[in-house]
This record gives structure tokens, C-alpha cells and sequence, in this order.
């Protein structure tokens, strides 16, 4: 990390993972700020430092970025606690910039292969009943735009399909027929936002999450009415999260292609 790259962390909860940490670039060239959702299967084994390198190059070119960390399994996490977490930790974002100093522009949430499906799932909060673990209040303040980085987008497809020895059902703690309403509210393929502009990024040859479900959200997000960028390319499951690849390129130019792209100075 750049000297000139401040990074700060905040607590959003009492608990050790529920915390983020907002890096701030010593010169703010663009007003986009990139909300970082790390992967991982929801498992306690993968943390924020995925997320690390994607803020620190982000904030060398001018991007501000929140690298969100939340409960997960092993540590706590699972449904309905790592969706709170995920709510209150874009929630916290706006006291964060105040007590930077940094003003607020367009809010991407760019999310990895689990944390494609917690960054989707936070875009349509306004669509859950009340009362529902992270649905919106009159705090909330919608996102701007949602960069699936090869995201589990399909829940209950990545359930039945048997991803990474069945991680979403040991997320959930249940099948979709044994608790259909805890599903519903977690399975953001089921209520699929269309007010959010949506980039998805997918690899052919991703071993991890096949590329055929990203082919059929794609499908069903278009069906519904929403505005989905679409893109393969030839390549794996972490070009996408690996700084200098090809892969993250496209994942840069999609965030700058999202909100407001005008930047501070040219």
C-alpha cells in the first residue's frame, strides 16, 4: 500500500468481523466510492484481506473504497446475521465519509463469487417485507450500481447444484423446502431488482461457479425488466479479484461506467 493511502476502520458492531474499512487515495479523482463484498462460500476461512489488494488499487487510482467484512460461517454468520451484518455495514458508510471528511458520490457494490450474492441481495433491500433481517429503513440509501464478480447469484441453484460441498445450505442452515421463507428473503434470484443497474462478470472456464449460472440470472434479470451488462470472458474465478489481469480491468472500467461518471479533475 501507497503511503499516500489512508486506510481507516470502522466498527459498525460490537463484534471483532463487523467492522469495515473505508480507503481514502491521497488524491480523490473520482466521486464513485466501490463498496468491496469479499467471497469466500460465506465461510469464516476467507476474510476482508481478499479484499485488501482490490481497495489498494483502487485508491492508487483515485477511487475511494469500503471493504466490508460480516459474520460468516464459523464465526457467527449465517442467515438471518450475516445479512444484518451486510445492511448495517453499507448503512454505516455515510457517518464514515463524514467523519473523513469525504464527500458522497455513487455507491457500486462489487461483490465475488458469495459476496456477488450479499451485494445483489443488498441492492434490492427496499423489495423485502418489513421486518425482514436488512430490509430498508428510512436511513437506508439505495446503491448505484452492482459488479458481480462470477457471484452465487442463484442461491438455491448453487444449493441444488451442491457448490463447494453444498455452501449455501450450510449458510442457511436449511433446504429452500424446510424454511422457503428464510429463503426467500436470502435468495436474491428471487426477487430480482430492477432499479439497480446490474454488471456481470463471468468466467468460461470458472471451476468454482459455473458459468452456466451466471448465463441464466443474466437471463431471468433481463426477463424481469432490469438494466444487465453481461459480459464473458476466458478466464477463471480470481482473474477477477487479481489487480493487473485482465479480468479486473473490466471490473474497474464497469465501476466508472456506473453512477455518475464524471470525475473530480481531470
Amino acid at each position: 500500500m501507497s503511503a499516500s493511502v489512508l486506510r481507516r476502520r470502522f466498527a459498525y458492531g460490537t463484534d471483532v468481523n463487523q467492522y469495515a474499512e473505508l480507503w481514502v487515495p491521497e488524491t480523490r479523482v473520482h466521486q464513485h466510492i466501490a463498496i468491496i463484498i469479499h467471497g469466500g462460500f460465506w465461510r469464516s476461512a476467507y476474510d476482508a484481506e481478499l479484499g485488501r489488494p482490490l481497495a489498494a488499487d483502487l485508491a492508487e487510482r483515485g477511487i475511494v473504497s469500503w471493504n466490508l467484512e460480516y459474520r460468516r460461517n464459523g464465526n457467527g454468520g449465517g442467515y438471518p446475521q450475516t445479512f444484518l451484518d451486510v445492511a448495517a455495514g453499507i448503512d454505516a458508510l455515510t457517518p464514515a465519509l463524514g467523519a473523513a471528511g469525504l464527500s458522497r458520490g455513487p455507491r457500486v457494490a462489487v461483490g465475488h463469487s458469495a459476496g456477488g450474492h450479499l451485494a445483489l441481495w443488498a441492492a434490492g433491500r427496499s423489495l423485502l417485507p418489513a421486518g425482514a433481517p436488512g430490509a430498508s429503513t428510512a436511513q437506508t440509501e439505495r446503491l448505484d450500481g452492482v459488479i458481480s464478480q462470477a457471484g452465487v447469484l442463484d442461491l438455491a441453484l448453487a444449493h441444488r447444484l451442491e457448490l463447494s460441498a453444498d455452501a449455501a445450505g450450510e449458510f442457511m442452515g436449511s433446504t429452500p423446502e424446510s424454511d422457503p421463507s428464510a429463503w426467500a428473503i436470502a435468495d436474491p434470484a428471487l426477487r430480482l431488482v430492477t432499479s439497480v443497474p446490474l454488471v456481470m462478470l463471468h468466467g468460461r472456464n470458472d471451476a468454482d461457479v459455473p458459468v452456466s449460472v451466471a448465463r441464466s440470472v443474466a437471463a431471468a434479470a433481463r426477463l424481469a425488466g432490469a438494466t444487465v451488462d453481461y459480459r464473458e470472458f476466458d478466464g477463471d474465478h480470481y482473474g477477477l479479484i487479481t489487480p493487473g489481469d485482465a479480468a479486473w480491468e473490466e471490473c474497474v472500467a464497469a465501476l466508472l461506467g456506473l453512477g455518475t461518471a464524471n470525475p473530480l479533475r481531470d
